[in-house]
């Protein structure tokens, strides 16, 4: 596809002898001589193509599985020129209610699932990874940016998110863009927020370099050909709404069985969203996206967590990490990316 401005390029080069004139008399400037180097300057920056940005996922069966795909997908396109979808064999709607959003700028890849991947091998979650990758590996902008089936941006944010990736495009130091994170748990007014929850995540990846997903929720840059590293980022200063909890507990549990294989081996229990610790709850007061609000379940207040509930080893780690934050101004993330500016 040509280039935005291609045409008005040729229209400008094509006066390109009568400019000098021209430009000489308004600058004041008695000789043409005086402004080759201008007119070279100027004659790059019209033929230099605009940034493009590719927008990417993978899914399988997000009706029957309660991910907000709609909505997630609205909330991106107004920062991208192309959104791939890797879309695996679905037993729903999905493929149905994707075409309906009616974009043109939405490119679905069918791919196939390796349902044989063995979670013990070495890397847990490696299918999930793979599909990430084919949709990476489709996208043809400068930068790739990858947003999960129940993660929304909001709409406030998006100027900034554009801003950021025109920022950073011809600083090499960069390799990513990384977000901020709110993890909205058991309702749409109750966010979960604890060092167990990930808060900052690399969401957008320069699409210039070797890189691929072993898993579905970091990036790998290709070091050499025995190794991988966390990508180089700066923060783009905005923030990601994750809903992956405030789907029904039946979804979750439908979810469950569905992917704990390429996970774990052994049985994962019943979705029981009242089992966690109070401590990492916390009230929700601003607004959601509007793409989502119609997904959103109706509920009042902050999430109720069963008050005797027995904390497990993890949450009561997580709880002191919790608090050496709040007494003393720590944070303690976890971060698949080193930050550089």
């Amino acid at each position: 596809m040509p280039a935005r401005g291609t045409r008005f390029t040729r229209k400008i080069a094509g006066r390109m002898p009568a400019l000098p004139v021209i430009v000489g008399r308004r600058l004041g400037l008695a000789s043409r001589a005086s402004l080759p180097h201008l007119l070279e300057s100027w004659q790059l920056k019209l033929e230099t193509p605009p940034m493009k940005v590719s927008g990417f996922t993978f899914l399988r069966n997000g009706q029957k599985l309660g991910y907000p795909f709609v909505a997630s997908i609205r909330s991106i396109l107004p920062v991208v020129d192309e959104f791939v979808i890797a879309l695996g064999p679905c037993g729903d709607d999905t493929e149905k209610m994707l075409r309906g959003i009616g974009d043109p700028k939405i490119r679905i890849i069918p791919t196939q699932w390796n349902e044989r991947v063995r979670s013990d091998y070495s890397v847990k979650g490696f299918v999930f990874g793979q599909q990430k990758s084919i949709a990476l590996f489709n996208c043809t902008g400068d930068w790739a940016f990858y947003l999960e089936a129940d993660e929304v941006l909001p709409e406030s944010d998006l100027p900034k998110i554009r801003g950021t990736m025109e920022k950073y495009l011809d600083d090499d130091r960069v390799e990513a863009l990384a977000f901020d994170y709110l993890h909205f748990y058991g309702n749409q007014n109750t966010i979960a927020w604890s060092p167990g929850w990930y808060r900052s995540e690399v969401r957008i990846v320069r699409n210039t370099i070797p890189a691929w997903s072993s898993e579905s929720l970091f990036f790998n840059i290709i070091a050499s050909h025995k190794k991988s590293r966390y990508p180089r980022a700066a923060h783009t200063g905005a923030t990601i709404f994750h809903y992956g909890w405030v789907r029904s507990e039946a979804q979750m549990n439908l979810k469950t069985s569905e992917i704990q294989r390429h996970w774990v081996e052994k049985p994962v229990p019943p979705a029981d969203y009242s089992k966690i610790d109070p401590a990492t709850l916390k009230l929700f007061t601003g607004t959601h996206p509007k793409v989502v609000q119609d997904w959103l379940p109706k509920a009042e207040g902050i999430f109720c967590a069963d008050p005797h509930h027995r904390l497990t080893a993890r949450e009561k780690k997580h709880r002191r990490l919790l608090w050496l934050e709040k007494t003393f101004g720590w944070r303690f993330n976890k971060k698949h990316y080193r930050l550089v500016s």
